[in-house]
């Protein structure tokens, strides 16, 4: 309010009284069907879609995409969503997928189009990365953006799943059912309990402790990250033994370990920490190793060569049975797809009010690290290094960074 002297009146500034209104904004979402021999997840659910449509957004899903998490098509169109072919949905805005996108659909997509997905290297070629920099796309990993905690939401629901996942497939395949050593995974009275051996103190190596230690194990777990191993004894208290990565000590603890569990991270890390096969090759026959992170390339030396195309996701060698799906939580997809859809509704939510994907890049950080392409160009280290190609600072493309 501003008073006038010589007037003896009083005013408002016009943009005082002016009303703030919410930037929304409409797109599409195409919801395709995954690979559903590999990747049954899906990115949202029916409940998901009522509310994304709510918000202003128009929803495709490809007929049959939701077969895997039990959902019929019906459910969706229910909840607002228009059933279509794949190639509609590839005309989407915005593409929501689990798996790394390939030519295929690349090929499908309009130009200046946004795809999601999380970050799979055996999936995503150079040849596709070459066409999405000719239509200028957008391209994001779950595993790059952060939020206020400094971590990805995604990658923190994904790995609670895998986590206790992987204590529940350790136990299938010691049994005697499964060709293991008939051991169960844990201990009774008068038995020795299962010596179990995790590689990372991430929210994976975590939950998979606490489930083993629930079940009567003995757990060990190694990392390099000291305030993740401290983290790991605030939780869990004493009963599990921790260690930074010290050659010495993983062999003994390797000799004796019936179970080994690779939950390293590895996205946008500079130094990479593998299990070599000399150290494989002095477990106990019949033991079993875990590998948790084979979409980032493996924990284990020994596993690495399963990222190659065709090639078995379970094997022996050395007499230890390797488990390597790319996509364990795809083994309770309907929980998987529950706990992503609850992070895609306050990330679509923030889209809205931003006023658009590009605006909301702009603004948020956390958001717009999560691009490894933008605007056709990398602007992504990691990924750049990987594929060998130049990177740029996606500040160049949004004003006002």
């Amino acid at each position: 309010m501003i008073y006038d002297e010589l007037k003896g009146t009083q005013f408002f500034v016009r943009e005082l009284l002016m009303k703030v209104e919410r930037k929304n904004v409409s797109l599409t979402i195409g919801i395709p069907k995954e690979n559903q021999t590999t990747e049954k997840k899906l990115a949202i659910t029916p409940e998901t879609t009522v509310l994304l449509v709510e918000m202003g957004y128009r929803v495709l899903v490809e007929s049959g995409a939701g077969q895997t998490i039990n959902y019929s098509d019906r459910y969706y169109s229910d909840s607002g969503a228009e059933i279509v072919d794949k190639a509609e949905v590839f005309r989407a805005d915005v593409i929501l997928k689990i798996s790394s996108p390939t030519l295929e659909e690349v090929i499908l997509m309009k130009p200046r189009s946004n795809i999601f997905s999380f970050l799979q290297f055996q999936l995503l070629s150079s040849a596709t990365l070459i066409l999405m920099a000719e239509k200028r796309i957008n391209a994001l990993a779950y595993e790059l953006l952060y939020d206020d905690s400094e971590t990805s939401p995604f990658v923190t629901a994904i790995s609670e799943i895998e986590g206790a996942c992987s204590i529940s497939i350790a136990s299938e395949l010691l049994s005697n059912k499964h060709g293991g050593k008939g051991i169960l995974l844990g201990g009774v009275a008068g038995v020795s309990p299962t010596e179990l051996v995790i590689i990372g103190a991430g929210v994976a190596g975590l939950v998979a402790a606490r489930t083993a230690l629930a079940m009567g194990a003995s757990v060990k777990i190694f990392d390099n990250d000291i305030n993740k191993l401290r983290k790991i004894h605030k939780e869990l208290g004493y009963r599990v033994f921790t260690s930074v990565l010290q050659p010495n000590v993983l062999r003994n603890v390797f000799r004796s370990a019936d179970v080994a569990i690779g939950a390293m991270q590895y996205v946008n890390k500079t130094h990479f920490y593998r299990i070599s096969s000399d150290l494989i090759s002095e477990m106990k026959k019949g033991a079993i190793i875990i590998d948790l992170r084979m979409s980032q390339g493996g924990c284990f030396e020994t596993t690495m060569e399963a990222c190659l195309p065709n090639h078995p996701e379970i094997f022996e060698k050395f007499g230890v049975l390797h488990f390597c799906e790319l996509s364990v939580s795809s083994r309770v997809a309907r929980t998987a797809t529950i706990a992503l859809s609850n992070i895609f509704i306050a990330m679509f939510s923030a889209i809205s009010e931003c006023g658009g994907v590009g605006q909301c890049a702009r603004f948020d950080r956390g958001f717009s690290s999560g691009f490894y392409m933008y605007s056709g160009k990398m602007v992504n280290l990691y990924v750049a290094n990987h594929y060998n190609m130049p990177v740029s600072d996606i500040g160049l493309f949004l004003p006002g960074m």
